[in-house]
């Protein structure tokens, strides 16, 4: 046992504490003691936008990465799929532990028989947060209702038990780690249906100069895990993907070609959907993932990219335009 107490960042969601917990009792595990500080982001204060409205990076990662950069904190524990591909300057990835289930799951309401997706009957009420399983069901089924559906996970179910939404998805691993697990009607099973980049992983966040408290948390680095994400996240990287960008990548274990990388690329609408998939390269998994980026790029995925994007400077355009004449009526 040492000395040091490792002071954790973590937001105060109740998924997110189960999840910081996982990290203390692992630290526990190897005779260090540590503390949770709390937080509440940006993500989990504005609940009346869709996430890709806010507008920003980050969305619940900034807080906690401002007061690690400034030693408040010694490491902060995030879902994997909430922090951009790129580190902030002076933080880095030193742990990912190993990862749960990374598929997206089905959630019915109490009304509702239906097992599967296409057992929901026509014009079904589906909530979801994100632009990825949105742009999915719709080229799934273009004639659901697709519902916006924000807040935490407790949040989500009681939307659903109220009969606001006939049905949603939300990440397997979150359900689990809750212990809401016998909510689950149905995963949704890669190729046919392709979850968020490092969904279902949760990474310890250090500052890249602290050598004592980088040697602690690298202990808990899970290197199966670690190779995966890897490669979902060079993918999106390449393809400069984030929340307002329907991009999905994740990854399988088959028995004649090990780790396969799958990725999407869907217009918001799911008219146009490019799909691919290759092997995980295990010397360089970040080259796969930017190898299959290439190919989705090529295969039309290039143009739905660059559609989106025109979409979503015109949308910019129009809301500063919007605060501009509100400013200057007042």
């Amino acid at each position: 046992m040492t000395d040091l107490v490792v002071r954790i960042g973590t937001r105060s969601s109740e998924l997110a504490l189960r999840q910081a917990r996982q990290v203390a009792a692992a630290l526990a595990e190897r005779g260090v003691a540590s503390e949770l500080v709390e937080y509440t982001t940006i993500g989990d204060r504005i609940l009346d936008r869709p996430l890709n409205a806010i507008g920003e990076k980050g969305l619940f990662t900034a807080e906690l990465e401002a007061d690690l950069i400034t030693g408040r904190t010694d490491c902060a524990v995030h879902s994997l799929k909430d922090l951009p591909t790129a580190d902030p300057e002076g933080l880095t990835i030193v742990a990912l532990l190993e990862r749960e289930d990374p598929r997206d799951a089905l959630v019915v309401g109490p009304n509702t028989t239906a097992r599967t997706l296409l057992e929901l009957p026509k014009g079904a009420k589906v909530g979801t947060s994100s632009l990825r399983r949105r742009a999915q069901l719709r080229a799934l089924r273009p004639d659901f209702d697709v519902r916006e559906l924000r807040g935490n996970v407790g949040t989500r179910l009681r939307k659903i038990d109220a009969g606001e939404v006939d049905a949603a998805l939300l990440a397997a691993a979150g359900l689990r780690r809750l212990g809401l697990g016998d909510r689950i009607v149905a995963f949704m099973d890669p190729p046919d249906w392709i979850s968020a980049p490092g969904q279902g992983a949760i990474a310890v966040q250090a500052r890249a100069n602290d050598e004592r408290m980088t040697a602690i948390l690298a202990t808990l680095d899970h290197a199966h895990t670690r190779a995966a994400v890897t490669a979902e996240r060079a993918l999106l990287a390449a393809l400069e993907g984030g929340c307002q960008v329907p991009i999905g990548a994740c990854t399988t274990y088959e028995a004649k070609y090990g780790p396969m990388l799958h990725g999407i690329i869907a217009s918001i609408d799911g008219v146009s959907v490019v799909r691919g998939g290759l092997p995980i390269n295990a010397d360089d998994p970040a080259s796969s993932g930017r190898e299959l980026a290439r190919q989705l790029h090529a295969a039309g995925g290039a143009g739905i990219l660059e559609e989106l994007r025109e979409e979503l400077a015109e949308a910019a355009a129009a809301k500063a335009a919007e605060k501009a004449a509100a400013q200057g009526a007042s």
